[in-house]
């Protein structure tokens, strides 16, 4: 057993209310729990947190009201790069099983005026198959097999930290069918990331 303060802000919502989160990277409850300033002291049990014993200093959270969804972000930068002022905001609101048929012919709109070469890219797809993928912002998932956006062989399975996924989306509208057209477009030039990524979860690196 061992006694730590551990507090992780895990989300705001609309009405400003606070979620936390009472474990740590080993998945445990915090018990004999006291709050002092807002930092939650207990010792560890080995079990998982869950219910009231994750709440800070033993509070209740409310789940009750109306919610609204305000952004969309399911591959990195596609809203940014496509969704233009115009369809923006109504891009982040949309549910993606309505995405394609909103704004598929938007997004094929917005692919030929950044590159009106285009014919197809280093997927072998053409202006409108390509925006009909991006148009569905998820991020796909294989359950099985490599996790990557694309490194080659294995295409869009899924996103691992060290992907860098504006390149590839540089490369895919930029590239051409090979992936060596525009060559000072298909990269921004950002190699890695800045600080080494941690080994558990959430594995993202600290902030400075």
């Amino acid at each position: 057993m061992k006694s730590f303060k551990y507090i992780t802000l895990c989300a705001t919502l609309a009405t400003s209310l606070l979620f936390v989160q009472c474990k740590d990277e080993d998945d445990n409850v915090i018990i004999n729990a006291t709050c002092t300033d807002g930092i939650l002291n207990g010792e560890e049990t080995g079990i998982d947190c869950g219910g009231s014993a994750c709440t800070p200093c033993g509070e209740v959270l409310d789940f009750s009201g109306t919610y609204i969804q305000e952004d969309q972000m399911g591959r990195p930068g596609i809203n940014t790069i496509f969704g233009t002022t115009g369809f923006k905001d109504a891009f982040n609101v949309t549910v993606p099983s309505e995405m394609q048929a909103a704004f598929q012919n938007k997004f094929q709109t917005n692919l030929l005026t950044l590159n009106p070469a285009y014919t197809t890219n280093a997927l072998g797809l053409n202006a409108e198959d390509f925006t009909t993928v991006l148009s569905n912002d998820v991020l796909w998932l294989a359950q099985s097999g490599v996790t990557t956006y694309l490194n080659g062989t294995e295409i869009l399975t899924g996103r691992a930290l060290s992907d860098d996924v504006i390149d590839v989306s540089l490369l895919l509208i930029f590239g051409g069918p090979d992936g060596s057209e525009n060559p000072g477009l298909t990269s921004d030039g950002v190699p890695a990331n800045d600080a080494t990524f941690a080994t558990t979860f959430p594995y993202l690196a600290d902030p400075f």
